[in-house]
């Protein structure tokens, strides 16, 4: 029976890349992704923060690289595809799960707030699939996962240009799914609930706003990242070989509720 298990979810020796590998989420996705066997390459904004990941992985026995990236340049995404061929030969898997909010009250919502938002959400996500599909296109072999939300729709309050995103995020995920599904690519979205960081608990959620997320996930409480991290390892995996254009809801049952 473990042998069957281990086969059949094993992604050892599998190559990813992570785009927002040195936040809260992706960040543990990428540790916990390396304790699997597979190679990380860790994509972030930030160098410091993917190298404090990189170094944690390293650290453990896995194998992994850091790569400071703005995921709205396509060059960035160009660079990272390079030096993921360079240090690994191939590449197998993606996660796109570089993010930007804001609480903004619609009325105020600026410009530049919105069209950041949306570039590094979307336009980020966009990039990543063209660049990277294109590559597993080639090769007809490779799974692409993209971080939809909770706020995909039905929409979240206080989150507007979030919501949008997340909603266009599923929608690109689906059209992508249909283009590549006899190409051996697939696509695939995650739809996380509510996994909290100190800076969504400082600027989202009120003590109000807690009652009513909690309220309305079945679990009543909130999620750890480290419980996203089996249906990711499911996805990129043989296991899910017939699965593509799903949107994989991780929420404790906040999308089964109603009243």
């Amino acid at each position: 029976m473990k042998t069957y298990l281990e086969n059949l979810f094993n992604v050892e020796g599998k190559v990813v890349l992570l785009t927002g590998a040195g936040g809260h989420l992706v960040g543990e996705m990428s540790r916990s992704l390396a304790k699997a066997g597979m190679k990380i390459v860790c994509c972030d904004y930030s160098r410091e923060a993917a190298q404090k990941v990189v170094d944690d992985i390293n650290a453990n026995g896995g194998d992994a690289i850091a790569v400071q990236m703005d995921v709205r340049l396509v060059e960035d995404h160009k660079r990272a595809l390079d030096e993921s061929i360079k240090k690994y030969g191939r590449l197998d898997c993606v996660l796109n799960g570089a993010g930007s909010n804001a609480p903004t009250d619609f009325f105020e919502i600026p410009l530049d707030e919105w069209n950041n938002i949306i570039a590094v959400q979307l336009t980020g996500t966009m990039l990543a699939c063209q660049v990277y599909g294109k590559y597993m296109v080639d090769r007809k072999s490779g799974s692409i996962i993209n971080i939809s939300s909770a706020s995909s729709g039905p929409p979240l309050s206080k989150a507007f240009t979030y919501s949008v995103a997340k909603s266009a995020v599923k929608n690109l995920t689906q059209n992508l799914a249909r283009e590549w599904g006899t190409m051996g690519v697939r696509v695939n979205a995650l739809r996380p609930g509510f996994f909290p960081t100190e800076w969504s608990m400082k600027n989202f959620i009120t003590p109000e706003r807690e009652a009513a997320i909690l309220g309305h996930t079945g679990m009543k409480r909130y999620g750890h990242p480290s419980e996203l991290v089996g249906a990711v390892i499911w996805m990129f995996s043989d296991a899910a070989g017939f699965v593509t254009g799903a949107e994989i809801a991780v929420d404790g049952g906040f999308t089964a509720m109603t009243i």
